[in-house]
């Protein structure tokens, strides 16, 4: 019902900055709840950050506030998490999902994109 497609992962150093876009189309919805997570090898998925457009709060981990920002553009329908600050414990694919009930929770939320590798370099 609806399809989200991450972008803007790569490889990174240390100290450095990534923007990552999330392209929602389908049955979309403003009043979705967007988050964003993240997945390293061997661990669960994380909680990053999450958007609520009709509240205008955001959420983030603490392992990530003061480094990153979500955002989101209801006209492109598109959601969005700039990085920066990267440290290698931020290397993971990212994902980002709509439609969460529970915010922090993975199993909480509805679609999933496809996740785009992010890697950050010493």
């Amino acid at each position: 019902q609806v399809q989200l497609v991450e972008s803007g992962g790569g490889l990174v150093q240390a100290g450095g900055s990534l923007r990552l876009s999330c392209a929602a189309s389908g049955r979309t919805s403003s009043g979705y709840v967007m988050g964003w997570f993240r997945q390293a090898p061997g661990k669960e998925r994380e909680f990053v950050a999450a958007n609520s457009w009709s509240s205008g709060s955001v959420l983030y981990a603490d392992s990530v506030k003061g480094r990153f920002t979500i955002s989101r553009d209801n006209a492109k329908n598109t959601v969005y998490l700039q990085m920066n600050s990267l440290k290698p414990e931020d290397t993971a694919v990212y994902y980002c999902a709509a439609g969460g009930r529970t915010v922090t929770a993975a199993l909480g939320y509805d679609y999933w994109g496809q996740g785009t590798q992010v890697t950050v370099s010493s």
